[in-house]
This record gives structure tokens, sequence and C-alpha cells, in this order.
């Protein structure tokens, strides 16, 4: 197992400590954290509804190939590896390790605000300071980052096309959360919109 896999597994592993750690801890003061798919239809229920499958199978992927297990969901064409550039690799690495420190510094500033979806329903209040005056949607450029990293580290037809349609999704999503921030928030979140740009 080279350094790069146990990294990979580490951050895999913390990313998922920290995500149900932070879920269970709104759950045990009476806020349900997991709101994907609730009160959508039609393409936007589907996109939200294929994040966890989608999340499952990535995380496959990800053992998988840290482990160097013979195993995998798809052809094995799509596991081939593209290009062998250790530059890349280091790139790939430093775009997660950054990524993360988003990750965490966004959960922190989002304090009992934080949400997996849109909380038609119960939003809480408009986060704006600490990592949130740098940009907008610091979660999705922390996803954004690991995927792309991802795909540097294990650059393969899988990864990359995982890296590409995290991205297109996530910027989807983003456009949706933002209609429901213009209606909810009015002219407080178009103030903070005119301030601090959608991704960095």
């Amino acid at each position: 197992m080279s350094v790069f896999d146990k990294f990979q597994l580490t951050i895999l592993v913390l990313f998922y400590l920290v995500l149900i750690g932070r879920m269970l801890q709104l759950l045990f003061k009476g806020t349900n954290p997991f709101v994907v798919g609730i009160g959508k239809k039609g393409f936007e229920f589907l996109l939200e509804a294929a994040f966890m499958p989608g999340l499952v199978l990535w995380t496959v992927e990800i053992v998988t190939h840290s482990l160097k297990l013979d195993f995998h969901v798809f052809p094995a064409v799509l596991y081939s590896q593209l290009f062998d550039i250790p530059v890349l690799k280091v790139l790939g690495s430093i775009l997660i390790a950054t990524g993360f420190v988003i990750f965490m510094l966004s959960l922190i500033s989002f304090g009992h605000s934080w949400r997996v979806g849109i909380d038609t329903r119960n939003a809480g209040a408009l986060v704006t300071t600490g990592i949130f005056s740098l940009t907008r949607n610091p979660i999705f450029v922390f996803l954004d980052a690991y995927f792309v990293g991802t795909w540097l580290v294990y650059p393969n037809l899988f990864f990359g096309a995982a890296a590409i349609i995290t991205i297109l999704g996530i910027h989807w999503q983003i456009l949706q959360e933002e209609r429901f921030l213009k209606t909810h928030y009015g002219e407080m979140y178009q103030r903070y919109s005119r301030a601090v740009r959608r991704y960095l």
C-alpha cells in the first residue's frame, strides 16, 4: 500500500467520522440534518436521491483501490490507469487535504444550520461568517476538490467520470439552493451573494 493509498483511506475515514458525528449531534438536539429529496419531484428528486447511492459506490471504489482489492463494480476498462505522474498524485492529495480543511471550517461556521439537502421547512439562519465570508458554498468546494483530487491520485475513467458528474451535479444543486435562498432570505441573501463568490 502506497502513501497515497494510506492517505486516501485516512481522509475517507475522517470524512465519515465527521459527517456521521455531526449528523448524530444534530439529531440528538432535535434537528433532522438529512433532508435529501424531501419535498422534491421529478429530476430534482432523482438527482438528490442519487447522492447517497453514488457516495456509497464511490466509497467502495476508494476502498478497493486503496487496498488493491481485485473487485470492481463496473467493467475493467474503466479502471485502467490513464497516466502515472507522481507530481499529479501529490497535487491531488493537496487538493483533498485543502478541501477537507474547508469542510471542517464550514461545519464549524454552519453550526446548527447545516443540512444535507435543501431544508425548505426548517431552514436555519443565513450563515455569512467564517469560511462563508470567502465562499458561499464551502462544502461543495470541498466535494469538488475531493473528487478531482481523487482522480489525480487514481487517474482512471471511473474516477474521472465521477469527478465530472459530481462537478455538474453540484453546480446544478447550487443553482437550486440559490433559488430557495433568494426566496427565503430576500435582500439579505442578495447582498451576501454580491459580496461573496459562488465558489472562490
